[in-house]
């Protein structure tokens, strides 16, 4: 990526944990707030990709900034060097040796702000650190290219939509008495939501509300940190960060018969009429996986629409023995030569694909 495609956006910096007393005036820019290290994170990737920019800096409030924050971010600076120059400021309300002793600990950190700065000369230090960690900058590191893709045609994205529209009306209209039994099924299996609905990230890295049944203990979030070590995908804390678990005991008896049978994903057919997914495209992943994906070797896999079914669920759906690289290199190899004729390929052979040999 050349200096022109990723420029510094003076007029925006991504505020996390703070809201300040008056609205921010010429001297800070425009401040974007975001509710979260996920949200902000994510954030910046959006903007790198979608519109070939970084914020002019990122300031987080001490109140937003935990442990699990500070692994995320170095983690996040550590797999993303374009992203290194970005000033990262903590803000305090009165700064003291521990807050001092916080930034010196976590070297993503730059310098402590206070709200008076804020205020009053921020852009004149956002310039001086941006300045500073640019001269600083190790050599010889590299960021993530964007590859020039050949555009598709304008009659294959009519077509494709058209499809998606006509399709998920009528599934939706077919599949709604089967869809009312299975949330009563749900509800009189255990308590909680009908419907589990999670952040994605598709196509640019664009997030938008995930719709599935729900299939596991409504609780099953919470319990993802017992389970890593049962992760399908072992990385061994190097690359891309997929979780997927086999004969996962979170999975609730119906919610088994849903996984295998794929009855569980009919309500993303109202992700497809709503524009967010299409029928076919690279799966929709989650926040936590997506901002571990946007690397050289990596990024292009969001170049494609996200979808229902794909390449990766008809080559390699259910087999214990895919690699992280084997499903990305899949989603690739989609998005660089999917058209209509390839979709309708893809959607005919889709039937053989919804019976899984193993639950995950």
């Amino acid at each position: 990526m050349n200096e022109a495609i990723a420029q510094s956006d003076p007029r925006l910096v991504l505020l996390l944990g703070y809201r300040p007393a008056t609205a921010a005036g010429s001297a800070s820019g425009k401040m974007q707030q975001v509710n979260n290290t996920l949200d902000a994170q994510v954030q910046v990737l959006q903007l790198l990709n979608r519109d070939r920019i970084v914020p002019s800096a990122i300031i987080v409030h001490q109140s937003a900034l935990q442990a699990d924050d500070c692994v995320s971010w170095s983690r996040f600076f550590e797999l993303h060097t374009i992203f290194r120059t970005i000033p990262f400021f903590l803000l305090v309300d009165v700064p003291g040796e521990s807050e001092q002793a916080f930034v010196k600990k976590h070297a993503f950190i730059d310098e402590l702000v206070t709200p008076a700065c804020m205020q009053q000369r921020l852009v004149s230090k956002i310039n001086f650190v941006k300045k500073l960690k640019r001269l600083q900058n190790v050599p010889g590191i590299t960021v993530p290219p964007v590859r020039e893709v050949k555009k598709k045609s304008p009659v294959d994205a009519v077509l494709k939509r058209s499809l998606d529209i006509v399709a998920s009306s009528v599934g939706l209209l077919v599949a709604s008495p089967f869809m009312l039994i299975i949330a009563a099924m749900i509800r009189m299996e255990s308590k909680g939501p009908i419907f589990y609905a999670s952040p994605r990230a598709g196509r640019n890295y664009r997030v938008f509300k995930f719709y599935k049944f729900r299939t596991m203990v409504p609780d099953a979030d919470k319990q993802l940190d017992k389970l890593k070590h049962m992760n399908q995908y072992d990385t061994n804390g190097n690359g891309p960060t997929f979780i997927k678990v086999s004969n996962d005991p979170r999975i609730t008896r119906l919610g088994n018969f849903l996984r295998n049978s794929s009855l569980d994903e009919l309500p993303q057919l109202l992700n497809v009429l709503r524009g967010d997914m299409s029928l076919v495209g690279n799966r929709p992943l989650p926040l936590y996986e997506a901002t571990t994906l946007t690397t050289d070797d990596w990024a292009e896999r969001f170049l494609a629409p996200a979808g229902i079914t794909g390449l990766w669920q008809i080559s390699k759906r259910g087999k214990k023995e895919m690699s992280v690289e084997e499903r990305i290199n899949l989603d690739i190899d989609y998005a660089g030569k999917h058209n209509f004729m390839y979709d309708m390929w893809l959607i005919v052979n889709t039937p053989f694909a919804l019976i899984q040999k193993d639950n995950v």
